[in-house]
This record gives structure tokens, sequence and C-alpha cells, in this order.
């Protein structure tokens, strides 16, 4: 059974995965997906996006960056709780990332080619491995004959598109490293009382003034790539910080108010 390699910073496993395989019609042919839902991100304080996806994510979240490459993220939690799912549901009037709605599937190169290959967290609830029982939920078959059903092909062209997007994300983190327009950001949060305080830290954001000054080639070029075009909607998603301390407030007082019912009860 072929494990995939990660590849990922530090040598960890990318986000969520516990056991990523490599898709084989040999070693997988009687596998299949079920439908579920999105505990398995419950955790998730941030989460990966591509370039695709800044401008319609950055309405919802606040978009930053994390690592040596500048990678763009969606911050969706706080202190080890994603505040847009709750018993398994994502928030209904936000945009969900790619990488989430993907899971538990992703796209890894293998060979000298490079060639794009399926890969899939065999630790994910989701997956019904052989004759195991898989009553209840809708399934999707990964092979039917030896050979990708539908529901795998059209998988395939999600996760391709999205490993494609990854490349030009790859390309505009860097370029924002090189030119040295990212500074570190610290944010506050504290509840209406000015208790609770919580800092966020870990992540970049564009300095405004050192974009300002970035010379005239560059700006040209970036303007030709849409890149400042998603630099302004990360900076007006910064905005977003405020309605997630909102968020987080809304979660505490539901917390406190079933600990209420609770100790009634």
């Amino acid at each position: 059974m072929a494990r995939a390699q990660n590849k990922g910073a530090e040598g960890r496993l990318p986000l969520f995965f516990k056991e990523p395989l490599l898709v084989s019609s040999n070693t997988h042919g009687d596998w299949k997906i079920r439908e579920g839902d999105y505990s398995f991100a419950a955790d998730a304080v941030s989460i990966p996006l591509s370039v695709g996806e800044i401008m319609t994510a950055s309405h919802d979240y606040p978009v930053l960056f994390a690592g040596a490459k500048a990678a763009p993220v969606a911050l969706v939690g706080v202190k080890d709780a994603n505040l847009f799912v709750e018993n398994g549901r994502w928030a209904s009037d936000v945009y969900i990332p790619a990488y989430v709605r993907r899971y538990p599937f992703s796209t890894v190169t293998v060979g000298e080619d490079q060639n794009v290959v399926l890969m899939v967290d065999a630790a994910s609830d989701r997956v019904v491995k052989g004759d195991a029982e898989a009553a209840g939920n809708s399934i999707h078959h990964l092979f039917v004959d030896g050979k990708p059903s539908d529901y795998t092909k059209r998988l395939m062209a999600f996760c391709d598109q999205f490993h494609r997007d990854a490349q030009n994300t790859e390309a505009f983190g860097v370029a924002l490293v090189e030119s040295g327009i990212l500074t570190d950001r610290r944010a506050e949060m504290s509840g209406p009382d000015g208790n609770d305080r919580l800092s966020i830290s870990g992540f970049q954001v564009v300095d405004t003034k050192r974009l300002m000054e970035l010379p005239d080639d560059i700006v040209l070029d970036w303007h030709q790539k849409n890149w400042l075009a998603l630099i302004h909607y990360h900076l007006a998603s910064l905005g977003r910080f405020a309605a997630l301390g909102r968020k987080r407030e809304e979660r505490r007082k539901g917390a406190f108010a079933q600990s209420d019912m609770e100790t009634a009860a």
C-alpha cells in the first residue's frame, strides 16, 4: 500500500490528514466514500487558501499570510476552536474553503515527471474499506470494474484544479516575501467587558507604507498578474477581525447558557 510522502513544512502531515495514502485501483478497488460533515475541521484555527479564493474568502474571514512562504490562510477561529463549525455543520452564510471541501482527498506529485496523483486520508471516518458497514449515508464508489467512477473523476478534476491553483499561490507568496512588504502582526480580542483577552499572533500582513513604495516595474507586473487586487482584498479582510471577535463572544455566551441549563437540571 503506497504511503504518500508529505513535503510540508517541518515534515508535518497536511492539515487534517493522519494516514495519507496514494489512491490505487489495485489496492483500493473496493473502497467507498460516504457523505460526512465538517467535524474534522472543528479544531482548526486557520485554513489554507488558493489565490483564486482570496477575493471570496475576504468577505467572511481575515485573510492572512503564514509561514516562510507566506501561504495565504483564512482565520476561522481562535484557541483551537473553529468558530464557523458547530455540531459538524459549517455556518451556512459564509464561504467554505476548497481545502476543506476536498477532504479526505488531496493530490501529490510523484516521479520524475511530477505526475499529479490522488491521495486519500485512510484514517477518515468517511472512508469505507471493502465490505465494512456503510449504512445510513450516501455512498460513492472510488472504482467501478477497476476504473475510476464518475465520482472519482469529478473529484480528481476538482483536486487537480486546486493543485494548479496551489502552484500560483506559492508564486504569489514567494513574491510577497521577496518584496519585503510583509510585516508581523498581533491581534487582540477581548469580551465586551474588557475581560477574557486573547492575543492572536504568528501571521503576517501587508504593510501599506511598504506597498506604496514598491518600484514601478513590480507594481506593473503584479497588476498584470492580478496580485495587486488580491493584496487589496487581503487588506480589506482585516476588518473581519471585529466580526470574528463578535462570533467568539456569541459562542462563549452559548456555552455559558448551556452550562447554566445543565446546572439547573
